[in-house]
This record gives C-alpha cells, sequence and structure tokens, in this order.
C-alpha cells in the first residue's frame, strides 16, 4: 500500500482539464480532476445517469445547474450533491491557480447508462 497526494504530480502545461481515476469499484468511482481556467463548451451540459458527489479541495469554480438563475460559486472545502440527471456545467474556473475536485461517481444497480 503506498499513500499519494492530491496536490503532486499535476502537469505544468494544462492545454485541457486534468483528471485522474483514484478508485473504481463497481458502484462507486473516485477521480481527480486539475483545472485551470478550464469550462465547459458552450451549450454544453454532463447529464448523468449517476449521481455525483463533487468537493472543491483548492482553488476557485462556479457550476450551472439547469433551471437555477445563478451558478453555485464554489470555493475550498464547498462541496454539492448531484443526483442523476441533473443537467450541469463548468461555469467557470480560476486561471490564476490549479482548482482540484474530487469527484464521486455513485452508480446504482438501476442506472441505464
Amino acid at each position: 500500500m503506498t499513500a499519494t497526494n492530491l496536490f503532486e504530480d499535476i502537469p505544468v502545461a494544462l492545454p485541457e482539464e486534468f483528471s485522474q481515476q483514484i478508485l473504481n469499484r463497481s458502484n462507486v468511482r473516485i477521480e481527480r480532476i486539475v483545472s485551470r481556467g478550464h469550462r465547459s463548451p458552450e451549450g454544453f451540459w454532463y447529464d448523468q445517469c449517476w449521481d455525483e458527489w463533487v468537493l472543491l479541495v483548492c482553488g476557485r469554480a462556479a457550476l450551472e445547474i439547469d433551471g437555477q438563475p445563478e451558478p453555485v460559486a464554489l470555493g475550498p472545502g464547498d462541496h454539492l450533491f448531484i443526483t442523476a440527471h441533473t443537467r450541469h456545467r463548468v461555469a467557470w474556473t480560476d486561471n490564476k491557480s490549479d482548482t482540484i475536485w474530487l469527484a464521486v461517481h455513485i452508480h446504482s444497480r438501476q442506472d441505464l447508462c
């Protein structure tokens, strides 16, 4: 067993958001995501058939939730539970420093993905 650190081994150049799988089990997948000024493309929405819990470890970001008038601003320690089929997108992330997310994807036996 070897410990790893969420703040280590981050690529110097991030032309795209960096995603790294930390754990993958039958019903749970955990990934580290590193953003540096990234956002979802215009018109793109995530619409996942599983629940997702996200924790903003460091940095700043905002998520747009379909049907909500204002984006949800997130700072270090803020977390959000996104139920299956809740359309959402990354409105913005800090472009001056790394924004590190921990995303926990929770699948149920009823997922029709």
